[in-house]
């Protein structure tokens, strides 16, 4: 058989991944997606097995034996045979889940994916793309400080990069009512101008180095001599998807941004059309963050 690689995909978008990954689709298990040949980018996978095997085991110590002899960490989608792969993830090493702190690197430790496709049957992969068991994070949560749960995508996407905004860049964040997102970043010790005709939590218009400006995302003219350039632009804001890229177009186009992260959000279909377009980007990627709904978060760091 040739190469393949297995896509695993986020609760609810199987079909998106499916069409994205188009005609080298082989078999569809649940959420886990198998196409042919090596890795691609896949905006809709959570998680890639790169190369994965299939193992037949003779017994539940027999399919444990196994995988320890591969490696030792090891994430279990539980996709049948729950029980049976119940017993086998007790007789592995023990991979801890807990969640991690904002700011903490991502974990170090190789950490495949294995799932049961029959009783007798595993598929695994040593090597995935995410270092998070079926590429979920999962954070310790500030459900105090912040206005919104908005912040965990921003702290996601950050952890995934390994970079943050440094002390005194300035950012601007458009669509930012009630504040989420300028909380992180004010909280990181950058400099804020927060856009959005609602207004902001009065806790983070108070935060040092955030100036709130009551107007429109998309009445800001990056041409303008008024509107500085900025280290980071980043977007929370709810518009349909081909709005969101004219305006990212307009900003590259003034060389006013140095940085972008934004969120994609779809209505009640997927724009293809707009993910392609802002594929297209030179310098840019689409992921979905575990804590997305239906939208992608789309990066250009240069």
């Amino acid at each position: 058989m040739s190469p393949e690689t297995a896509y695993l995909a986020p609760e609810g978008f199987v079909d998106d991944l499916v069409r994205e990954l188009g005609d080298g689709v082989r078999e569809v298990h649940g959420r886990l997606v198998i196409a042919e040949g090596p890795e691609r980018p896949a905006a809709w996978a959570a998680n890639v097995w790169r190369e994965p095997r299939r193992i037949p085991s003779a017994s539940i110590g027999d399919a444990a034996k196994k995988l320890r002899a591969i490696q030792r960490n090891w994430a279990l989608y539980d996709l049948a045979h729950h029980r049976r792969a119940a017993l086998i993830v007790e007789n592995l090493p023990k991979v801890s889940a807990k969640p991690i702190a904002f700011g903490q690197p991502l974990p170090a430790a190789p950490l495949g994916s294995w799932t049961l496709l029959a009783p007798d049957l595993m598929l695994a992969a040593p090597s995935c793309s995410s270092a998070f068991p079926n590429g979920e994070p999962q954070f310790v949560e500030d459900r105090t400080s912040s206005p919104s749960r908005a912040y965990l995508k921003l702290w996601e996407a950050f952890t995934l990069l390994g970079v943050t905004p440094m002390k005194d860049e300035l950012c601007l964040d458009l669509g930012s009512s009630p504040g989420g997102w300028t909380w992180v970043l004010a909280g990181l010790g950058a400099r804020v101008i927060s856009v959005d005709k609602a207004p902001l939590d009065p806790r983070i218009a108070a935060m040092p180095g955030v100036e709130y400006r009551s107007e429109s995302a998309f009445g800001l003219d990056p041409r303008s001599a008024s509107v500085p350039a900025v280290d980071w632009l980043c977007s929370d804001v709810i518009c349909y998807p081909p709005r969101l890229l004219a305006l990212v177009q307009r900003w590259i186009a003034a060389g006013k941004a140095r940085r972008f992260i934004c969120s994609v959000k779809f209505q009640a279909e997927t724009d293809f059309a707009v993910i392609d377009a802002f594929k297209s980007i030179p310098g840019s990627r689409l992921m979905h963050l575990h804590h997305n709904k239906h939208e992608l978060t789309w990066v250009k760091l240069s």
